[in-house]
């Protein structure tokens, strides 16, 4: 996988690491993308903390970075914002110091209320700290007019306690403090001004997005145009992928960064919409996907294990879903899957239903 992509532009919670610990394989596996020439770029929605903090964080965790290789939502919102207010401008800051770092690195005046005459006002996570009335400034500026800028719009986050609120609840509660009628020009995953930040900051001619987020990182990369890579090591589970919508089908399906390191298999689609993939066929039948074994292949053989099927389950599901409606095109997640995906080894989404 390596030879044919020039940098792989990572995620990092769910991919790298899970709070303050990296995810099983992902060190040793980034060392030899590294060893082999793939460089490597860590691209977070995450605005609160600034590249040089990022960087220090996964090098306390094995990973070779530097604060160059890192870019983040705060620094694409900044530009966005640059390219529309005078240099030197004053901008209301709801958010954490990478953002305040972020705006200064483009010439920006961080500013905390409202009274001072904003040009501009962004929302950034800031984390469980950031005191309540900076999104009461921040909602101040919106309702006199001030154009309004967020760093993505992330409605969650992880952390080791679990899934907390993220930038785009703040964002909520501004827009209803507002009014309930605009809305933020945002900068972070899925959306092209990320991307555009991230080729613009590591010159990646061929790049390669790895994520583990359907509706940030794989669309982020539909919507530039480039490869992608899902690991399961994050918060998508193997039936919220089969069920996928187009902009959110990865291109390769990994169980954690080891996929970067090895070729990764074709899956064929017969005329009949049958997918085959290593020793497993999946075709969908009035409406019911069927996931069995391909006699010809035994036991033990290469291309065996429950990625191959996974890969042919969601090969089969997608090419019904693209041409024909009813349950699997409009995603939801029929008993047939739910049976298929634990067939496999794959436990079933939470709630899902077997009826």
């Amino acid at each position: 996988m390596y030879r044919a992509y020039d940098t792989a532009l990572l995620d990092l919670d769910g991919v790298v690491y899970t709070g303050g610990e990296a995810v099983p394989h992902a060190v040793e596996a980034l060392a030899v993308a590294r060893a082999e020439g793939m460089a490597s770029a860590y691209v977070t929605n995450n605005a609160s903390r600034t590249p040089a903090t990022v960087a220090e964080h996964l090098t306390r965790l094995g990973v070779a970075a530097d604060p160059e290789e890192v870019v983040t939502s705060a620094q694409a919102v900044a530009r966005l914002i640059a390219e529309a207010v005078p240099a030197g401008a004053r901008v209301l800051c709801a958010g954490g110091e990478g953002l305040r770092v972020a705006l200064r690195e483009r010439g920006l005046l961080p500013v905390e209320s409202a009274d001072e005459d904003p040009a501009a006002v962004v929302q950034g996570y800031g984390g469980p700290e950031m005191p309540w009335g900076r999104l009461v400034e921040a909602a101040l500026a919106v309702n006199r007019g001030v154009p309004w800028f967020a760093s993505n719009l992330d409605a969650t986050i992880p952390t080791p306690r679990g899934v907390a609120p993220g930038n785009g609840a703040a964002v909520e509660v501004v827009r209803i403090a507002s009014g309930g009628i605009r809305r933020p020009t945002a900068a972070g995953k899925p959306l092209p001004p990320m991307h555009r930040e991230t080729i613009l900051r590591t010159g990646a001619r061929r790049p390669l997005v790895v994520g583990d987020r359907l509706d940030t990182d794989i669309e982020g990369a539909w919507r530039g145009g480039v490869d992608s890579l899902l690991v399961m090591t994050g918060v998508t589970d193997a039936a919220r992928l089969v069920t996928a919508a187009p902009e959110h089908r990865p291109t390769y399906i990994a169980a954690d960064l080891r996929g970067l390191l090895v070729p990764h298999p074709a899956v064929g689609i017969t005329s009949d919409g049958t997918a085959e993939c290593g020793a497993w066929r999946s075709r969908v039948r009035e409406g019911r996907p069927v996931l069995e074994r391909v006699p010809e292949v035994p036991d033990g053989e290469a291309g065996t294990d429950r990625w191959d099927g996974l890969r042919a389950l969601c090969a089969a599901v997608w090419a019904v879903a693209d041409v024909a409606p009813g349950p699997v095109a409009d995603g939801a997640v029929t008993s047939s899957v739910t049976e298929a995906l634990e067939r496999l080894g794959f436990a079933p989404a939470p709630g899902a239903s077997r009826s």
